[in-house]
C-alpha cells in the first residue's frame, strides 16, 4: 500500500464525496469530491509543466482553496512542498527559494511586486516556472493560475512518493539568525495526523474554525487532519477576530485552533456577547504559554481551552491537555500525545525528577528527519532519535507539563533561575493589561534583571498600579526592575512574542 499524503485527499473524497471540505468564510464551499478534482487538475498540471517528483515547488499563498489543493497535489506527484511566510521581504524570501533549491514557485497575486523583485535578481533562485494565483492579469513573467488549473485533466495524477520520501521543507521563523528548513516526510506526517487524532477530541463532521497561516505547521498539518477525519475546515483568509465569533455562530464552529493572542483580541471584541458560541465545544491553543487567566475566562463563556504544546520539528504535536485536564490541571500543556514520548531532561543528560526543571525533549515517528542541508544543526538538535526542544518545563509525577519558557530566555538574577512566563502570567492577569511580555536586561548588580514589555487595556493603569500588584502576586526577586507601555508587543506569525526585537528595543541596562 502506497502511504502518500496527497492520496487522503482521494480516500476522504470517495468515504464522503458530498460532505463539505472547505469554506473561506465569505463565498467558496467544496465538497470533497470537489476539492479532490481540483487537486487532481492542479497535480496535471504541474506534470505537464515539466515538474517531477523530487522537484521543490513553494506556495507564496494567502490561506485559501488554492494553498489545499496545491499542497495536495504536490504531495500526490512526489514534489516537495516548501511553503513559504508570506510576512517575509524579498531578500528573506530569496534565501528560502536559493536554499530549498525551489524550482517552482506558485504566489498570490497579492505578492506580485516582491515576487517581480525577486524575478527580476537575476541567478539569485532556481525558479523557472511563475505560477500567479489571481483573478487580475498576472504579471509578464507569470502564468495564470486559474487558466492553467482549468485545462488541465481532472483524472488522478500518477503517485510518485510514498513513506520516506521528502513531503514538505517548512522554515523555521529565524528569530535567531538564518532560517532553517525542517524536513518532513510522507511517514513523519502520517504519524504526526495519526498522533493527534488518538488523542484530540476530533469528530466526523466537527466543523474547524482554522486562523493560523497554512505556512505555518500549526495550521498545515490540522488542514491535514481534517481531511483524514473527514472534517470540515473554515479558513479565515487572514485572523479577523470578529469574524471568528460571526463564523462560529453562522457555521456551526465545533472546534478550533487559536494561539493565545488570537484568543485575547477576541475577549477584547466589544459585539462578542451578541453571537452564539453553544456549538463550540473545545479550542486549542498553543505557539505560547496560554496564561491561566485566559483559561479562566473561557472557562466562564463555557468554552474549554485545551493548552497544546508542540514544533515544527515535531510536525505539530507533543503534549496536549485533555478535557479532563483543562482546568483541573490549569496552566499545564497537557500529558504527551499518543504515539509520542516526552521526558524532561537536566545539564548533566539525565532524566530530571518530577517538579524538578529542563529542557523538553520529544520522540515519536512524527519527529523531522532533519534541516535542510543543516547536518551540524540536526546532530546538536536530534540526540539518540530525541528532539531536543530548548525549551524548559517540569513534569509532575502524573506526566503534566508545565512549560516555562525557552530556555535560551530564561533570566538568571543573582544566582536564581527567573522564567519570563511566570511573570508574564501574572501580568496578564490584570484585568487592566492586554498583552505583557517580559526580556532580562543586564545588571551590574545582580547579572540580569527582568524589564516589562505591557500594553494596556485600561488607559489608567500606569507604572506604580502594575508593580504593586507584582509585588502582590510574586516573590521579589523576581520582579520586574523596570517597565515601558507599547501599543503593540511584535510577534511572528505563529503568534509567538519576538523577544529578540524587544531585547534590541530595549537593552537596559536594567535599574538597580
Amino acid at each position: 500500500m502506497q502511504r502518500n499524503i496527497g492520496l487522503f485527499l482521494e480516500k476522504r473524497a470517495f468515504l464522503s464525496p458530498k460532505r463539505e471540505a472547505f469554506f473561506d468564510g465569505e463565498n467558496t464551499r467544496l465538497t470533497f469530491a470537489e476539492l479532490a478534482e481540483r487537486s487532481h487538475q492542479v497535480g496535471n498540471a504541474l506534470l505537464e509543466s515539466g515538474v517531477k517528483p523530487g522537484d521543490r515547488v513553494a506556495l507564496l499563498l494567502m490561506n485559501g482553496a488554492e494553498f489545499l489543493e496545491s499542497f495536495f497535489a504536490i504531495a500526490r506527484i512526489g514534489a516537495v512542498v516548501v511553503p513559504l511566510n508570506w510576512r517575509l521581504v524579498a531578500d528573506e524570501l530569496t534565501f528560502i527559494l536559493d536554499d530549498s533549491g525551489t524550482t517552482t514557485l506558485l504566489f498570490g497575486e497579492e505578492f506580485r511586486d516582491t515576487v517581480t523583485d525577486i524575478h527580476g535578481r537575476s541567478g539569485a533562485t532556481a525558479v523557472e516556472r511563475w505560477i500567479e494565483v489571481g483573478r487580475d492579469a498576472p504579471a509578464a513573467f507569470a502564468t495564470p493560475y486559474m487558466a492553467w488549473r482549468d485545462a488541465a485533466p481532472t483524472r488522478p495524477p500518477p503517485v510518485g512518493a510514498s513513506d520516506d520520501d521528502l513531503l514538505y521543507i517548512m522554515y523555521t521563523s529565524g528569530t535567531t539568525g538564518l532560517p532553517k528548513g525542517v524536513m518532513h516526510t510522507h511517514s513523519t506526517a502520517m504519524w504526526g495526523v495519526l498522533t493527534i487524532a488518538a488523542t484530540a477530541d476530533l469528530r466526523l463532521g466537527d466543523r474547524y474554525l482554522m486562523a493560523l497561516p497554512m505556512f505555518h505547521v500549526g495550521a498545515l498539518t490540522p488542514a491535514t487532519l481534517n481531511i483524514y477525519l473527514g472534517v470540515s475546515s473554515i479558513v479565515l483568509r487572514a485572523f479577523d477576530p470578529k469574524q471568528a465569533w460571526a463564523l462560529i455562530e453562522s457555521e456551526a464552529i465545533t472546534t478550533a485552533l487559536a494561539v493565545p493572542a488570537m484568543l485575547n483580541f477576541m475577549l477584547q471584541v466589544p459585539e462578542r456577547e451578541q453571537y452564539n458560541h453553544d456549538s463550540l465545544r473545545w479550542c486549542m491553543s498553543g505557539a505560547a504559554p496560554v496564561p491561566t487567566s485566559l483559561i479562566e475566562s473561557y472557562a466562564k463563556l463555557g468554552i474549554e481551552i485545551h493548552q497544546v504544546y508542540g514544533l515544527t520539528e515535531s510536525c505539530g504535536p507533543a503534549c496536549l491537555s485533555d478535557p479532563d485536564s483543562a482546568l483541573e490541571r490549569i496552566g499545564s500543556t497537557g500529558k504527551a500525545f499518543f504515539h509520542t514520548e516526552v521526558k524532561i531532561v537536566g545539564e548533566n543528560g539525565e532524566t530530571c525528577p518530577p517538579n524538578v526543571p529542563g529542557e523538553v525533549w520529544v520522540r515519536g515517528a512524527h519527529v523531522m528527519t532533519g534541516y535542510w542541508n543543516r547536518p551540524d544543526a540536526t546532530a546538536e538538535t536530534i540526540v539518540d532519535g530525541w528532539l531536543r526542544t530548548g525549551d524548559g518545563a517540569i513534569m509532575d509525577e502524573d506526566g503534566y507539563v508545565f512549560i516555562q519558557d525557552r530556555i535560551k530566555d530564561m533570566i538568571i538574577s543573582g544566582g536564581e533561575n527567573i522564567y519570563p512566563a511566570e511573570i508574564e502570567n501574572v501580568l496578564m492577569a490584570h484585568e487592566g493589561i492586554r498583552e505583557a511580555a517580559v526580556i532580562g536586561q543586564p545588571s551590574q548588580r545582580w547579572g540580569e534583571s527582568p524589564f516589562a514589555v505591557v500594553v494596556r487595556a485600561d488607559p489608567k493603569v500606569d507604572e506604580a498600579v502594575v508593580m504593586r500588584w507584582c509585588g502582590e502576586h510574586l516573590a521579589r526577586y523576581k520582579l520586574p526592575r523596570g517597565l515601558i507601555f507599547v501599543d503593540e508587543i511584535p510577534r511572528n506569525p505563529s503568534g509567538k512574542i519576538l523577544k529578540r526585537v524587544l531585547r534590541e528595543q530595549f537593552p537596559g541596562p536594567a535599574s538597580e
